[in-house]
């Protein structure tokens, strides 16, 4: 919220330093996120006082050598006219009329000022130097709304209202200071001058003063429209009243530049002043073309089967039941809350207006803005809560500068369907109680002296506080609602330090958050970055890496935000290879992991079943460049397969294994395994990516390496860290050259070995795997590199020597292995 300080004096005094209002603002719960100054000092544009004027055209004529420049005389309040030589489009009307005969007031800036570039993208500071315009010297210049940093606007120079002081300092008449203030949702009274005015009024003690209205009178028959509420739950009050005779045009100046400096554009008079009145007040409104009201009667329903309406942002809507309208007895005009519609809609035509201010459920217009993508400042008013009985007032404003500014008649009255009326609560509040939430010792007189400038009515008794609460607070109903105001009037940094009255209780570790941490290191250490993709995808976005996730069963939404996020995703992949996708655009070498949930619907039950699952791909070469020489061969299987072993060795689970994976098209064929735990329960899988999927991922890297892991699987099996002594001896290596037919498994022959090594045997490695002559055919050569050591005295190679013929002896039963002679 955009708040001009000159708009908030109009409510309240204002003579603190704008600095420590804001100050005062965010310690109270109003985070104030910026200081604009627009013009004046201490800006990012200050229009000098000697050099930024208020000029007054005298003169316009034909510039003697450009068709589309003139020459503007001007006086500035210097000793004589001054010459500009301008394009301005927006005063070309006036040249060779001689001297005009109403005044044409604007901006002078002479030679020196600094001011931003008109025709320049973004703000680009310039200092105004005087040169020849096709021989005509110009050293001074008239200036637009861009060229001084008020908006976006520079097809013409501005022009100031007849009253504007010519020669006055620019930034006295037109300098303005706004504060930016970030509205929550439990702040939501404070999306109105009002309401930022009534919070600085309660925080300096000054006087709020309210708007000098009577609230519009109420009597339907008067009101010159018809209501009818067909869904009251959803629209507890709904006013409206028709206005004759207005007559479309451009907005007053001084309106015009507080919508500016509030953030909006101006458009005209009847648009302007119902935004005018929804930042004044904080009602958001609507304001129809009467003459496209059907009989002049507003109803409030459902949308019937496939109704559509066309918005007034040109875009067209098909509706659904569950949304809510504004409609005549023949078609819908309005999105509830929401958005106008095009086909009543204010032209340059209209002569008779209808003008609502209503109050919606909040939560039906917070689903309407979101499934129709149409959220609007009405909206963002309504989603968080209105004050219900502020609508006479804000009728009765409208209607006021509907006459002042368009020379409108309002009707005699206005027509109020209030169908749940206001009931303030009333709260009692004791200081006992604010002594335990806050640890203030107060009395009760103290906290109705804190609560009432707030506005909220206190009468004191004995022992408490019964506190009612205004239709504009309807975000208070309880103790702690009241304890939470009082501290933000005592200043939270006040609040006295309190310690518990009783013992801390025993911290207990949590052992799955500590090992997924323990996992996350893991993969951080072995050079992976972590990311965090999208839950939601799509099964067409599933199936550029696995076809088949097209046919799957998926966790769908009812109201997806786009329509590549309409499922909840069953596996980390997709969403982590198009990330790498991604990155490998800009960088050669790209290895990422996640840890996040999968989505598996589950047949008869509500929810899916959940499993936290840890997703790794890797791709470009296992090395990168530099002085020194690096591997430049890309990750293949055997990359990924060290990681995860790394994982398993750091998690300390035992038993482990790998086997086949034949029938999952993500993977390749042949460079692909299963994880499967030491009682066969697979633990995930990993692989190279199958090269057609990525072909379809547009992944530009040779080989992607990549695997998926039941991380809650993987923590059930991790075991607490053992210690082992670290023996003082030395090891003795024998190596084993050992042929086996092609299908024995190379884990199988390792087991075969640890088996009969026997607790001797310290470290098995398979250092060389051999086919052909003169092997015979089905056959291959396994060379294993065994380690013997033991912690409490040294081997003799004599024991060694038993030991591996009694391993040469056990694998040929067990596995058929010979030694390998040749």
């Amino acid at each position: 919220m955009r708040v001009p300080l000159s708009w908030l004096s109009e409510y309240v005094d204002i003579d603190l330093p704008v600095e420590e209002l804001a100050a005062r603002l965010t310690m109270a719960g109003l985070e104030v996120s910026s200081i604009d100054r627009v013009g004046v000092p201490g800006g990012a544009l200050p229009w000098d006082s000697a050099l930024v004027l208020v000029c007054n055209i005298l003169e316009v004529k034909q510039h003697p050598n450009a068709d589309k420049l003139v020459l503007a005389d001007v006086d500035y309040g210097g000793p004589a006219p001054h010459t500009v030589v301008t394009g301005a489009p927006n005063i070309q009307q006036y040249k060779d009329q001689g001297p005009l005969a109403h005044p044409l007031k604007s901006v002078f800036a002479r030679e020196g000022a600094e001011l931003y570039d008109g025709h320049a993208e973004g703000l680009v500071k310039v200092r105004l130097k005087g040169r020849p315009v096709r021989g005509v010297m110009s050293d001074a210049m008239l200036c637009s709304e861009k060229e001084l940093g008020i908006s976006e606007e520079h097809e013409g120079i501005l022009l100031l209202p007849d009253d504007a002081p010519v020669g006055a300092p620019l930034h006295e008449y037109l300098g303005e200071t706004i504060i930016a203030i970030d509205v929550l949702p439990n702040t939501a009274r404070c999306l109105s001058v009002l309401g930022v005015a009534r919070e600085v009024a309660a925080l300096t003690g000054k006087t709020l003063r309210l708007p000098q209205l009577a609230p519009a009178t109420i009597d339907d028959a008067a009101a010159g429209v018809q209501l009818r509420i067909d869904e009251p739950a959803l629209c507890p009050r709904f006013t409206a009243r028709l206005v004759e005779g207005v007559t479309i045009g451009a907005s007053p100046f001084w309106m015009q530049r507080r919508l500016t400096m509030a953030g909006l554009r101006p458009i005209s008079n009847i648009v302007d002043i119902s935004n005018y009145v929804m930042l004044e007040l904080g009602q958001p409104n609507h304001i129809f073309d009467a003459d496209q009201v059907a009989a002049r009667t507003l109803v409030v329903r459902r949308p019937a089967a496939d109704e559509r309406l066309t918005t007034l942002d040109g875009k067209e809507h098909a509706l659904t039941p569950q949304q809510l309208l504004v409609a005549d007895p023949q078609r819908a005009l309005s999105l509830a809350g929401v958005m106008g519609g095009a086909s009543s809609e204010v032209r340059d035509t209209t002569t008779h207006v209808i003008v609502e201010a209503a109050i919606w459920e909040p939560t039906v217009i917070r689903r309407m803005a979101t499934s129709l993508r149409a959220r609007s400042e009405a909206s963002k008013r309504f989603e968080r809560g209105v004050d219900i009985e502020i609508a006479p007032l804000v009728q009765a404003r409208i209607a006021q500068l509907l006459h002042e500014i368009a020379g409108g008649t309002p009707a005699a009255a206005i027509a109020d369907a209030y169908t749940h009326r206001w009931q303030s609560p009333v709260v009692a509040l004791t200081a006992a109680e604010v002594r335990r939430l806050l640890g203030l010792t107060m009395s009760v007189a103290a906290i109705a002296e804190l609560l009432r400038p707030l506005g909220f009515a206190c009468k004191v008794l004995a022992d408490r506080v019964e506190v009612t609460v205004p239709s504009f607070r309807a975000d208070v109903s309880t103790t702690a609602d009241l304890c939470e105001e009082l501290a933000r009037m005592y200043g939270t940094d006040k609040l006295p330090t309190t310690t518990l009255a009783d013992a801390l209780p025993v911290q207990r570790t949590n052992p799955v958050l500590m090992l997924e941490q323990r996992a996350r290191e893991v993969l951080v250490g072995a050079g992976l970055a972590e990311t965090i993709t999208y839950s939601l995808t799509s099964p067409e976005a599933a199936a550029r890496v696995a076809p088949a996730a097209l046919a799957a069963d998926y966790v769908r939404l009812r109201n997806p935000i786009t329509a590549d996020r309409t499922v909840m995703r069953r596996s980390l992949l997709p969403t982590l290879l198009d990330a790498l996708a991604q990155n490998l655009r800009e960088m050669p070498r790209v290895q990422l992991f996640e840890i996040g949930r999968a989505y598996l619907p589950v047949a008869g039950q509500v929810l899916p079943d959940e499993p936290r699952r840890v997703a790794i791909a890797m791709a470009g070469p296992r090395g990168l460049r530099g002085w020194q020489s690096a591997d430049a061969e890309g990750v293949d299987f055997f990359d990924i397969k060290g990681v995860v072993e790394a994982l398993m060795v750091r998690l300390n689970i035992p038993g482990v294994r790998y086997g086949a994976l034949t029938d999952d098209e993500r993977f390749q064929p042949g460079r692909a395994a299963q994880l499967l735990a030491a009682d066969g329960t697979v633990l995930g899988v990993l692989g190279e990516l199958h090269p057609v999927a990525r072909e379809r991922l547009a992944i530009v890297a040779p080989r992607v390496a990549l695997a998926e892991l039941e991380l809650g699987e993987l923590i059930a099996r991790a075991q607490p860290a053992g210690y082992q002594t670290i023996s003082r001896f030395s090891a003795i290596t024998r190596d084993l050259a050992l042929v086996v037919r092609e299908d024995t498994s190379a884990e199988r022959v390792a087991a075969a070995l640890r088996k009969y090594g026997g607790p001797t045997l310290d470290t098995v490695q398979l250092f060389d795997v051999y086919r052909g002559a003169p092997l015979e055919p089905g056959t291959r050569s396994l060379a294993y590199a065994l380690a013997f050591r033991v912690a409490d005295r040294a081997l003799s190679d004599e024991e060694v020597t038993k030991t591996v013929a009694k391993i040469v002896k056990g694998i040929g039963f067990d596995v058929g292995a010979t030694l390998r002679t040749g």
